[in-house]
């Protein structure tokens, strides 16, 4: 049985697949299986916007316009110190890097909580310790023992047990059901190399809605010639969504690789887009949008 989440990926690659043809809602409801009207509302339901307006926000145009307001938005962040400007669906995030000590002892000593939950973007592997949230990846079909693999890896000699109800309580922190307009604190535990951490570090001062080229954050790390060692740290990013990666993209416009997959990073800049805009573009920027989500 598919998620919300899965149908709605599928309806995103049935798109890009096909935007020269202009698919229709008929066209789309059809290809999963749903009647139009429970698939528009659907649609609205996760993404808050019609399908048209969601990939209109997807477009190559309208990401470079993106990158163009985001380097004065990171500016003033920077400048000021802060993580982004205050909106309803940030995160307010306390990072904690492991010492050296603990970086070399792999994790020894450590315990790790981890679960299997659903999210607005499928389902998601949630590993945390008393000291913050070391570990949030997606799950695609039978990944789980991957992803769990992954997370093994990482943290070799800590002890990990399987306590999704420990989990599910971060979960309703992170991905809240209903009303967002209060403030969500987590806090994180990340293991990596100095300069990974201070890339992670930058990342979190994208706000919802804005993107920014690898380029920007290179600059803005005061590193503006590692350009491909910061996109190897943000490769590594072993926190999805908390620390977003996802809202990295080339300065052409194009919206490039991600580990957990590109549909998906299309999905969660999107769905931050629609909550940014309030679900609707203006008409003007609407009809100079094209229907492509390149």
């Amino acid at each position: 049985m598919l998620t919300d989440y899965l149908r709605i990926e599928k309806a995103i690659n049935y798109i890009k697949d096909n935007y020269r043809d202009q698919p229709s809602l008929d066209e789309l409801s059809e290809h999963l299986n749903l009647s139009p009207f429970h698939f528009q509302r659907l649609f609205r339901r996760w993404a808050g916007i019609s399908p048209k307006r969601f990939v209109q926000f997807l477009t190559i145009e309208h990401a470079k316009r993106l990158l163009n307001e985001s380097r004065s938005i990171l500016d003033t962040t920077y400048e000021s110190g802060l993580s982004g400007p205050g909106r309803l669906h940030d995160l307010f995030v306390a990072i904690e890097a492991v010492t050296p000590g603990e970086f070399k002892t792999q994790g020894f000593g450590l315990e790790i909580s981890y679960g299997f939950h659903q999210s607005p973007f499928g389902e998601c592997l949630l590993a945390t310790t008393e000291r913050g949230i070391c570990g949030l990846s997606f799950i695609d079909a039978d990944t789980r023992d991957k992803a769990l693999s992954i997370l093994r890896r990482r943290w070799k000699e800590a002890e990990l047990k399987k306590n999704p109800h420990t989990t599910e309580s971060l979960m309703d922190r992170i991905f809240p059901v209903g009303p967002e307009n209060r403030k969500r604190s987590v806090s994180l535990l990340l293991k990596g190399t100095n300069f990974e951490i201070k890339v992670w570090e930058a990342l979190l001062r994208i706000p919802p809605g804005f993107v920014c080229s690898y380029e920007d954050v290179a600059k803005h790390i005061g590193k503006p010639t590692g350009v491909q060692a910061v996109g190897n740290a943000v490769a590594a990013n072993p926190v999805a969504y908390i620390v977003p990666c996802h809202r990295v993209i080339r300065k052409i416009g194009v919206f490039g690789n991600y580990g957990w997959g590109i549909t998906r990073k299309k999905a969660l800049i999107g769905w931050e887009l629609a909550r940014r805009y309030g679900g609707e573009l203006s008409q003007e920027s609407s009809e100079a949008l094209p229907l492509r989500a390149e």
